[in-house]
């Protein structure tokens, strides 16, 4: 959290107004356990079979789980019944999925539009021009909520070069809110350059090695 505070600082943002969400992915349940007792609790997973596993096992925790990694239309009824957030919707298809099978005893699930803001061919997300064709296609569907944009733009060595693809996202969400008031989120930022996605708007940053070291291989 140190980072953050500090990154704020240098921002000029108020204290408090950067989220950090705990990636655990591949982590044990003991281990969120812990970092829940060290006064985390938004955590998020990449992968839903390793993901359920720690959801089943923590139901006595009051966890937000955030859904951040890719996710097939044909695996959403897990993620709508037990997830509070959804990063990574780039189709209408998973969208409509997820609001036909959110518990109606649940509140809204929140989404984010994974944007692909570098372009690149290997990586998930919609264009940057079409954010707003999606959004459109999003906003009214029961059960779901559409809250801002999330991105993991390419790499980039310097800070200057970071904070490019992080302000092309902080204007991509000021056009969003014109057209959609719930859109509050910026999710953007990890571990190596969350400095600069701070500077540049972002409200959360989804922190994995940082806090629990080297990312461990799925089992």
């Amino acid at each position: 959290m140190t980072r953050i505070r500090q990154a704020e600082v240098r921002a000029c943002r108020a204290p408090g107004s950067v989220r950090l969400l705990a990636v655990s992915k591949t982590r044990t349940p003991d281990e969120v356990r812990e970092a829940y007792a060290a006064g985390l609790r938004e955590f998020g997973e990449n992968y839903l079979q390793d993901a359920m596993s720690k959801v089943d096992a923590l139901t006595d925790l009051a966890i937000c789980w955030h859904f951040i990694g890719p996710l097939q239309s044909n695996k959403t009824r897990p993620v709508a019944t037990h997830f509070d957030w959804v990063h990574s919707i780039d189709r209408l298809k998973v969208a409509q999925r997820l609001s036909a099978q959110r518990p109606a005893d649940k509140p809204p699930l929140n989404l984010c539009i994974q944007v692909n803001i570098s372009g690149e061919a290997n990586k998930s997300g919609v264009a940057a021009d079409e954010v707003m064709a999606l959004a459109s296609e999003l906003v009214g569907l029961p059960g779901v909520v559409l809250r801002g944009l999330m991105a993991i733009p390419a790499a980039a060595v310097s800070l200057t070069e970071q904070r490019h693809a992080f302000a092309r996202m902080q204007q991509l969400l000021e056009q969003l809110r014109v057209r959609v008031p719930t859109a509050d989120t910026l999710s953007m930022g990890m571990s190596d350059d969350l400095e600069a996605a701070v500077a540049e708007g972002s409200t959360l940053v989804r922190i994995g090695t940082a806090l629990f070291g080297t990312r461990r291989p799925l089992a």
